[in-house]
Order: structure tokens, then C-alpha cells, then sequence
């Protein structure tokens, strides 16, 4: 598996998972708006967006993950959100999202980050095991809160 940062190439090979990724989570699939979603993060250079890729395909996309960058007042430095990560139901259980975090985090290491945030959803035990295996720790410190914007 190799793993290559995504660039406007690579947009229709990304928008069919990114579209799985979020009917995963209850979303209406939209393609067009994924796309241009997806679209709008690389040209402003607002994400950056990794993708796992086959060993002999590269048209054969394993799974991606997409940070956005924060910052943190407290510490004065960069932080990175792991907003987005999914792997493609038959590249499963063969450490993908490993794989793909383990090169995010070399990223946040590159840009001096103090930390990486990933956020799922409180029944995703599996995503939850994969973050805690690879040394995410639950925030005890800080309750995170959700305003909703209509």
C-alpha cells in the first residue's frame, strides 16, 4: 500500500469513498456536492488530504483521511484535526486507517503541531479501538460542545 497526498487529480478517484464516507454516517450521498466540496478544500488549500492507495493500482483507492488545521492559544502552536477518515469495506482489517494516521502524524510532527484531534461517534468501537491503539488518548481535561447553526 502507498500512501500520497491528494491533489485536484485525484478528485474522481476520491469522491466515490468520500460520498460512502458520509452515508456512513447518515448523510444523503450528494456527489456533486462532495466533489465539490472536495473540490474547494484542495484549491484553497484548506485540508490535506491523504489517500491510501493499492501496490499495483493505483485506480484502486484502499481509504483517505482529510486534517484540517487549528490552532491552540495555550500553547501557541498548530494543531491538526482529523476530521475525516474512512476505509473501503474491502481493504478492511488490513491496517489502512493505521497506515494512513501513522503518515498524518508524521505531517503534524513536520509542521511542529502539539497535537492531533479525532473526533467519532460514540458508538464507533472499532474507530475508537484503532485511535487508542495507535496512542489518541480521550480528552479528560476539556467537554467538547456542539452549536448547531441554522
Amino acid at each position: 500500500m502507498r500512501i500520497i497526498q491528494a491533489t485536484l487529480e485525484h478528485l474522481d478517484l476520491l469522491t466515490p469513498l468520500f460520498v460512502k464516507y458520509r452515508e456512513f454516517y447518515g448523510e444523503l450521498p450528494f456527489p456533486d456536492s462532495s466533489r465539490a466540496f472536495l473540490e474547494k478544500r484542495l484549491r484553497r488549500d484548506e485540508s490535506v488530504i491523504y489517500l491510501a492507495l493499492h501496490d499495483d493500482d493505483d485506480s484502486k483507492l484502499l481509504g483517505f483521511c482529510q486534517l484540517y488545521p487549528s490552532y491552540s492559544s495555550l500553547s501557541l502552536k498548530r494543531v491538526w484535526i482529523l476530521n475525516d477518515i474512512y476505509v473501503a469495506e474491502d481493504a478492511r482489517r488490513q491496517l489502512v486507517a493505521d497506515h494512513l494516521i501513522q503518515k498524518a502524524k508524521k505531517m503534524a510532527r513536520e509542521t511542529q503541531a502539539v497535537r492531533m484531534r479525532v473526533s467519532t461517534s460514540a458508538n464507533n468501537d472499532v474507530a475508537q479501538k484503532v485511535y487508542e491503539s495507535i496512542g489518541f488518548r480521550e480528552d479528560t481535561q476539556f467537554k467538547n460542545y456542539v452549536l448547531p447553526i441554522n
